[in-house]
């Protein structure tokens, strides 16, 4: 039997899509949607109850898990968001959304954060006409992110602009798909997405 994708496993951890297989995430192929359990031996006995704790790490985890991340890099974000004046979790957000994976991700370049990820990593991407390869650069207001000319002959970008006809746009990006280029026309916004994700439990499981 064939074993199953690591990433499927972190969405049936979680007990909910974290949509990070792109396309495959959002139809009957999605294995949450044949396996809603947990993976393991005792997972189909389904969720157990979690206490307060329980509850907080399992929104860090998720959080973490949807964005890509390690939890060092997780708590790192955590820990700026919180020397920052405001709400801390909203901060949070703010900088898991603007980093150029996710960007390069809501823009549609790339059809999962993972394969956003590559596409940075492997040069792909120019952020105001000059290559940045970091993926956790952070992107700003008025930033102009598109893809490079010649990445455009690579097997990522295949059907990118009929691909790009079904993607919804977050508020804060806007993006002209005849030139492939998205901006950064606000700062991100959580009443502006549903993300089902409790920000203040990752606030308060920081802060024991």
């Amino acid at each position: 039997m064939k074993s199953q994708d690591p990433q499927c496993k972190k969405c049936r951890r979680a007990g909910e899509k974290l949509f990070l297989k792109g396309e495959k995430c959002e139809g009957a192929k999605c294995t949450l949607v044949k396996r809603n359990f947990a993976p393991g031996v005792h997972g189909n006995k389904g969720f157990k109850r979690l206490t307060n704790y329980g509850k907080q790490l399992a929104e860090k985890q998720k959080a973490k898990r949807m964005y890509g991340l390690r939890e060092k890099q997780f708590a790192s974000y955590f820990d700026k968001s919180f020397k920052k004046v405001g709400k801390t979790g909203e901060l949070l957000f703010g900088m898991l959304e603007n980093r150029l994976d996710n960007t390069v991700f809501r823009l549609g370049f790339g059809k999962s954060r993972s394969h956003a990820r590559q596409i940075v990593g492997h040069g792909h991407i120019e952020v105001n006409g000059k290559k940045v390869d970091i993926p956790s650069y952070q992107v700003k207001v008025g930033d102009i992110i598109s893809i490079k000319e010649k990445a455009m002959k690579s097997p990522a970008f295949v059907n990118i602009k009929e691909d790009l006809e079904k993607k919804e746009l977050v508020p804060w990006i806007s993006l002209d798909k005849k030139e492939l280029k998205g901006k950064i026309t606000g700062v991100p916004n959580l009443s502006d997405v549903a993300l089902n994700i409790d920000w203040q439990s990752i606030v308060e499981f920081y802060s024991k």
